[in-house]
């Protein structure tokens, strides 16, 4: 055996290992050499028929599923929801009929993800990024998926705008090199975006881990009960562990060390049996128009107002089981804003539907067509479908019925039928013409004018200093544009990210009068940015700071 050569050549006693299992190749051959290619002497060459080899090379060249397009970046745990059987204090079932909700104590298994949005698989958790929270219930009438982020507001109100959007907050296309200054130059461009650019630059928008920020599902969905009543709701989930953000600085001190701290957070957590919970709120509206409100409630870049719809107490959620394999349970896992269950609909959320196509086609390229055979995705329930086929299809016969060669419906001769309906169904009607045209009330202002008004102190002071410093990088235009949206929003507002630019500006031009060459210039390539100026330093200072060395 190649161990016993291996044991000879470095000296080490077997005696002091563990003990362990024979090793075997995935047709379940023995492998008795892990060690060494197969050669003609051994010095080589190799030949053809290294069987072994070439398996476990080939494997490994295909290990990888491609990266997600967003939310790359993220980790997850298993856990349960353990549902109240009643919203605030009236019965559930007053406004839904999904099981998951109804009888007191009663517990439904679930696995969580949570994520940055735009960087790449293993970028920094410091970054100023959205977080998702993305929540999977194996409830007994099928998967349920609740897809949010930390932020209970959005950027954008239609989807046709969302590959833009995040073609201009992922890095650079020419030089690769992050650039926040595209961000704004969308924003600067689509107003709607400023209530969550608020949030976004305040310290909301460095939660300080995942098991310290909120979750919502962003979009708003609908109830449906027994009688086929539907309302508009909106789901939230408060972290009893309390929330903790940071401030830029305090982030970047924490990125200096580790660019996984909020991962190694929630699982050390975990380990130690501080299992987090957090409680699971709705807020509930009749379905309509609701000319009271100066915005339109299907606009998600819009709160819905507290004391007019209050945070209605549903069921807790608590995460105390570790994932055994990343990949198989976590980086496979897929999610979609349209996987509900009976008692829930969609709402005519622009973003929403959007978002429905989106989800579940993505997972299907990436994770490929049968990717709801994967264990962490199937549901806890009998699978019975004529869906079937396609690359990796290791379904179940039984799935189809007594009869697998009826594999379609209907049919005389057996197979599958179509299931009964629970309650009646919910049919929404409309009275109005199929165009291309945006909503009535957009309000673009007014929230975040308010939101940035409830901050406190030290809250409002990072968020003009973050705005501040990447801003005074940015076209003039850009500069511009953006002081008069933050102005509409509140004239304080405005005023003091116009005198933050100004003062980085200044502070820029003096360090590059007296600095090295290029401090704080903030070069532009053929194409465009080569990253900020502080990012430009950094790579000079590697440059400069670098130890010379002789050639080996």
């Amino acid at each position: 055996m190649a161990d016993k050569n291996y044991q000879k050549e470095n000296e080490i006693p077997r005696e002091k290992e563990a003990n362990r299992e024979p090793m075997t190749d995935r047709q379940g051959h023995p492998v008795t050499d892990n060690q060494n290619l197969r050669t003609i002497g051994d010095r080589g060459p190799a030949t053809m028929e290294n069987y072994h080899f070439l398996e476990k090379m080939s494997h490994f060249d295909r290990e990888e599923v491609p990266e997600r397009v967003v939310h790359a970046r993220g980790t997850g745990a298993f856990g349960y929801f353990e549902t109240y059987g009643r919203v605030g204090e009236e019965p559930v079932e007053k406004y839904t009929r999904a099981k998951v909700f109804s009888g007191e104590g009663k517990r439904t298994p679930l696995m969580v993800r949570y994520s940055t949005v735009a960087g790449a698989k293993d970028s920094p958790e410091t970054e100023r990024d959205p977080r998702g929270f993305a929540v999977k219930m194996y409830t007994e009438d099928g998967n349920w998926d609740l897809v949010g982020n930390n932020l209970k507001i959005f950027f954008i109100r239609d989807a046709m705008k969302f590959p833009d959007m995040i073609h201009a907050f992922k890095v650079d296309p020419a030089s690769n090199v992050p650039d926040p200054t595209k961000m704004f130059d969308f924003v600067s461009r689509s107003p709607e975006a400023i209530h969550m650019i608020t949030f976004l630059f305040s310290p909301w928008g460095i939660p300080a881990t995942y098991r310290h920020m909120q979750g919502s599902g962003v979009n708003t969905y609908k109830w449906v009960n027994d009688e086929g009543e539907a309302v508009l709701v909106k789901y939230h989930w408060e972290p009893k562990q309390g929330i903790r953000n940071l401030t830029q600085e305090e982030a970047n001190d924490i990125q200096s060390q580790t660019v996984a701290h909020a991962t190694e957070d929630l699982y050390l957590a975990i380990e130690r049996g501080e299992y987090p919970e957090w409680e699971l709120f709705v807020q509930i509206m009749e379905d309509g128009y609701h000319e009271e409100l100066d915005f339109d409630p299907l606009d998600d870049t819009k709160l819905w107002p507290e004391d007019k719809f209050p945070w209605l107490p549903v069921g807790k959620m608590v995460l105390n089981e570790n994932p055994t394999d990343f990949h198989a349970q976590i980086e496979q896992a897929a999610f979609g804003t349209g996987v509900l269950v009976d008692g829930m609909d969609f709402s005519d959320d622009k973003m929403l539907i959007g978002r429905t196509f989106s989800y579940s086609d993505t997972q299907r390229y990436r994770v490929g067509a049968n990717y709801l055979q994967v264990p962490v995705n199937a549901p806890k329930t009998r699978v019975r479908t004529n869906q079937h086929r396609g690359q990796l299809d290791h379904r179940d016969p039984g799935e189809m019925g007594d009869d697998p060669s009826i594999n379609y419906e209907p049919s005389m001769r057996g197979g599958l039928e179509e299931a009964e309906e629970r309650g009646k169904p919910h049919r929404p009607t409309y009275n109005a013409e199929a165009l291309r045209k945006p909503i009535d009330r957009p309000n673009n202002y007014g929230q975040a004018g308010e939101t940035y008004r409830n901050f406190e102190d030290w809250e409002r002071d990072e968020l003009i200093k973050n705005l501040s410093d990447v801003l005074a990088q940015s076209d003039e235009r850009i500069q511009e544009a953006m002081v008069h949206h933050f102005t509409q929003a509140d004239e304080d507002y405005g005023r003091r990210v116009k005198e933050g630019i100004e003062a980085k500006v200044k502070e820029m031009e003096n360090m590059k009068e007296s600095g090295p060459p290029g401090r704080e210039a903030g070069e532009k390539s053929k194409y465009g940015s080569a990253g900020t100026a502080t990012e430009q330093q950094a790579a000079k200072d590697a440059v400069d700071k670098g130890h010379e060395a002789d050639p080996y």
